[in-house]
């Protein structure tokens, strides 16, 4: 998480913008330092908690470890390519693959050249470490990262199939209606003749019923004299989602605390909605929360921070 930790608000004042982010733990360093750097308070309520667990790493084990029948090759041999439509895909992976006695890829094969593709800032990850644990040969892999970061775009980049076999390291959703996106990827990977092969390499569970406090909670202040007095009303000027389950999450839990979603926006009524790039903007459509803005550039989050930044500016 780029050694960043997620930063409580101080008390906050009329001066500064309040900017509510859902993400999990491990995106929430980042966007909490972009706006800080904005010289906003970053109000972090996670909806959702995105972590690997004992079968899923088992799932992925099962890849890298040597076949019964032949202990030098593993199942990842007989596969083409590697798709990687998420951070946590990636570090899920590569903390099974870092335990593994040998690389999984053997330095010469029929099959030279194995693809190993990501979306955006993830692809950092796709390094000269993770590759040369991935084979001992890494001239044998080539990284593809699309120019457009969708799981869309990552189709498009790894061309037509031609039968072979893609992993997909993908989440298992629990306690939330897993969002159409990833049977949508697999099912565009199969019609561009790929044979794609779905790994649960993580899960992403609902953060709980009362997530969503920190959001609701957080009320109007000024400052009189010396005292700091509270008015009706949340001190919110916008919320970030950066996917759908983090909207489902949210949703759910102000369900269980006896509110909704338009109770939420009378409470907060120049709250600002952003969305990081269009699948969650759409997402958060679906589920019912209109969206005021939709970063453009959403390789990484500094395209969602600037998009907010420039509507302030604008309306100022």
């Amino acid at each position: 998480m780029e050694g960043l930790s997620p930063i409580s608000p101080p008390l906050l004042s009329s001066h500064k913008r309040t900017v509510a982010f859902t993400t999990p733990l491990n995106y929430a360093g980042r966007l909490s330092h972009l706006l800080q750097l904005k010289g906003w308070n970053p109000l972090w309520c996670p909806t959702i908690v995105v972590q690997p667990s004992r079968p899923t790493k088992a799932s992925i084990q099962f890849f890298l470890s040597t076949k019964d029948d032949d202990e030098r090759t593993t199942p990842l041999e007989d596969f083409s390519a590697i798709a990687f439509t998420s951070r946590a895909g990636i570090l899920a992976f590569w903390e099974t693959l870092i335990e593994t006695q040998k690389t999984p890829l053997q330095a010469h094969a029929e099959n030279f050249t194995f693809t190993v593709s990501a979306l955006g800032k993830d692809a950092e990850l796709l390094n000269e470490d993770f590759l040369s644990k991935l084979c001992k040969k890494p001239d044998r892999i080539r990284v593809i990262v699309p120019g457009v970061p969708t799981p869309t775009g990552l189709v498009e980049s790894l061309g037509l199939g031609g039968g072979r076999r893609v992993l997909c390291p993908v989440p298992l959703v629990v306690d939330l209606v897993e969002p159409p996106v990833i049977p949508g990827f697999l099912s565009d990977l199969a019609l561009r003749d790929w044979v794609p092969v779905k790994v649960h390499a993580y899960e992403t569970r609902w953060a709980g019923p009362r997530c969503a406090e920190r959001v609701v909670s957080v009320k109007r202040r000024h400052r009189r004299s010396e005292e700091v007095e509270e008015e009706e009303g949340l001190d919110l000027d916008a919320i970030v989602f950066t996917s759908t389950g983090e909207v489902e999450g949210l949703l759910k839990s102000l369900r269980e605390l006896g509110l909704d979603w338009r109770m939420l926006k009378e409470r907060c009524p120049g709250l600002l909605v952003a969305a990081h790039g269009p699948v969650t903007a759409s997402g958060a459509e679906r589920l019912g929360v209109t969206v005021d803005l939709v970063s453009s550039r959403f390789h990484s989050f500094e395209g969602v921070v600037d998009a907010l930044a420039l509507t302030w500016n604008t309306t100022a």
